[in-house]
């Protein structure tokens, strides 16, 4: 039923949460795993008139290192999945995470989205927005929300 499973990681614990409830329903269907993280690229749109070489220079560099740190997070959970006996592609998307997460779903045919959610409800969402949310009410597949408190095990 789901052959292809896809879970949005950011590098925190919180998301992170999605994991144990992901790997059940791999190893129950046999599916593959493609763990995806996103890197936004921003550019300050107030400096740009004012962007010198070195700002230039200075926020690729910043994106570089954040493009690093998002690989080798994703290729050592891949490790770890892996060793549990899961067929693991890792994806690193350069969007927000919506519409990365979202790309990435429709592109590769994904069977079913788990990911977490931070909880956040009233003013705090409306504000902040919700990558859950916009993902869950735009997938092109069924999407498993973790809760933030919820303990999977």
């Amino acid at each position: 039923m789901f052959k292809r499973i896809l879970i949005p990681l950011d590098g925190s614990d919180l998301s992170e949460k999605a994991l144990p409830l992901a790997v059940t329903l791999a190893h129950q269907f046999n599916s593959k795993v493609m763990l995806i993280r996103t890197v936004e690229v921003s550019y300050p749109t107030f400096l740009a008139p004012h962007l010198t070489s070195a700002t230039a220079v200075s926020i690729s560099e910043s994106y570089e290192a954040a493009r690093q740190a998002a690989e080798t997070y994703l290729l050592a959970q891949q490790e770890v999945l892996q060793q549990q006996g899961l067929n693991v592609d890792v994806i690193l998307c350069e969007a927000t995470p919506a519409d990365g997460i979202l790309h990435t779903a429709g592109e590769n045919q994904v069977d079913c989205i788990v990911m977490s959610t931070h909880g956040r409800g009233g003013l705090a969402r409306w504000t902040l927005g919700s990558v859950a949310d916009k993902v869950a009410r735009h997938a092109p597949c069924p999407v498993l929300l973790v809760r933030q408190n919820a303990d999977v095990n």
